[in-house]
């Protein structure tokens, strides 16, 4: 059943995840800043970075699939996939969103938002610690059958 939630969760993410890209995408100059130090500046093409983007999110939800063929019998470890590939859509989308933010006219206040982007990077590192930790505490605290 946490399966079924975390596939319907991991299929909106997706779809959020490529609904923000192309909303980004349309917002973007020609030249994108990616990287801005004193007089040094990271640029990178506009339709560079939207095919970049779009093979990282491909690659990256891809594996779910894989993951689901190579371990069909471990429905407990698939769902926890699942679940680090929905953290990691949406650090995606918290990085797309703060690259549009960070290349548009307006001036914004970075440090109102460092709670997300830090926040996001920790879900990501929690949620991929999780499983071996789950998995040492099963072995550790599990009774072996008598059977």
């Amino acid at each position: 059943m946490i399966l079924k939630l975390f596939k319907a969760a991991w299929f909106l993410s997706v779809a959020a995840v490529l609904a923000i890209l192309l909303y980004v995408y349309a917002s973007l100059p020609e030249e994108v800043v990616l990287h801005e130090k004193s007089s040094t500046l990271i640029l990178a093409d506009r339709e560079f970075l939207f095919y970049t983007v779009v093979a990282a999110i491909v690659i990256i939800n891809v594996l779910v699939y894989i993951i689901s063929r190579l371990f069909a019998q471990h429905e407990n470890f698939r769902a926890w996939f699942h679940g680090l590939i929905i953290s990691i859509n949406i650090f995606l989308i918290i990085t797309m969103s703060l690259i549009q933010v960070h290349n548009s006219a307006e001036r914004f206040d970075f440090s109102r938002i460092t709670f997300l982007i830090y926040g996001s990077v920790a879900l990501v590192i929690l949620w991929a610690v999780s499983w071996p930790l789950y998995s040492i505490f099963r072995k550790i605290f599990t009774k072996p059958s008598i059977l």
